[in-house]
């Protein structure tokens, strides 16, 4: 179940009201690898093989080909999403969990150091994918039509991936924005689909971990509908990853790598009569 109906008393216009109202649901989930917890979040119980292959991709756990099976087991207290890797993916995983100095959080999931939350992804290879300022456009144009948890609930995020040829092939949401990438990059994984040839679309803001994801996923163009944070930029910038962000109705502003964009590479531009927009959430 990904939503449920909760009721609700609501104050507008100096009085109020009873009714319902349509929340998105959450639940725990844990990734077991090879029978050990390498990680709870709590994320909307919906796509959980999707998720638990891009979270093991993007964590740096394992390549698709070391996953030799996904078992999803519902229990009283959540959700496991139980792996199990090939010989080489678990003694990593192992020798890993040797080296942790203490307990993790759920936001630095299996992250020991905050060197290693603030790990430097293996660099994307430049060229490849170019779009045009209506493709980047049209891919958060495309988002908004095929989000039916967010259309009901008003509070789930999605991540989309865009290409030139398909438009907006797959879409996955998710109560939290990491995980609506994870289980994105799952379903590109499941789906075949090279990542290389297309953009993330996200309807988030942008954080440095969604970078790493999108760099270790191998997806160029990452396209969001609101701010990145400064280090986001600046490890885009050197992950050769193309960042987009606040990407509205009405344009975007592109914060690294612009040469995969059309038009967007350094050279004479009009100066923005608005300033920097207000809109930072």
């Amino acid at each position: 179940m990904t939503q449920q109906v909760r009721p609700r008393r609501a104050f507008r216009a100096g009085r109020w009201t009873a009714g319902e109202r349509v929340l998105a649901e959450e639940a725990a989930i844990a990734i077991v690898c090879n029978g050990t917890v390498q990680a709870v979040m709590m994320a909307t119980p919906a796509d959980l093989t999707d998720f638990a292959r891009g979270f093991a991709l993007t964590e740096g756990i394992a390549r698709p080909d070391e996953i030799e099976e996904i078992e999803i087991v519902p229990g009283a207290d959540g959700v496991e999403a139980r792996l199990a890797l090939a010989p080489a993916a678990a003694a990593r995983l192992a020798a890993r969990r040797r080296t942790m100095a203490g307990p993790v959080g759920c936001g630095l999931c299996g992250i020991d150091s905050l060197a290693e939350a603030l790990r430097p992804p293996r660099p994307l290879p430049p060229g490849g994918l170019r779009l045009t300022a209506a493709g980047v456009m049209a891919a958060m144009a495309a988002l908004p039509g095929t989000q039916p948890l967010h259309a009901a609930t008003r509070g789930a995020h999605a991540a989309g991936f865009w290409t030139p040829d398909a438009g907006l092939a797959l879409v996955r949401e998710d109560v939290g924005r990491h995980n609506a990438l994870d289980k994105l990059a799952g379903a590109i994984l499941s789906a075949g689909l090279d990542p290389g040839s297309g953009a993330v679309a996200m309807t988030s803001r942008v954080s440095i971990d969604l970078v790493q994801k999108c760099a270790a996923l191998g997806a160029p163009v990452l396209i969001a509908a609101a701010a990145p944070t400064a280090r986001a930029a600046a490890l885009a910038e050197a992950a050769g990853l193309t960042l987009a962000a606040f990407a509205r109705g009405d344009g975007f502003e592109v914060f690294a790598r612009p040469a995969r964009i059309a038009g967007a590479a350094p050279g004479p531009a009009s100066p923005d009569p608005r300033g920097a927009p207000a809109d930072v959430s």
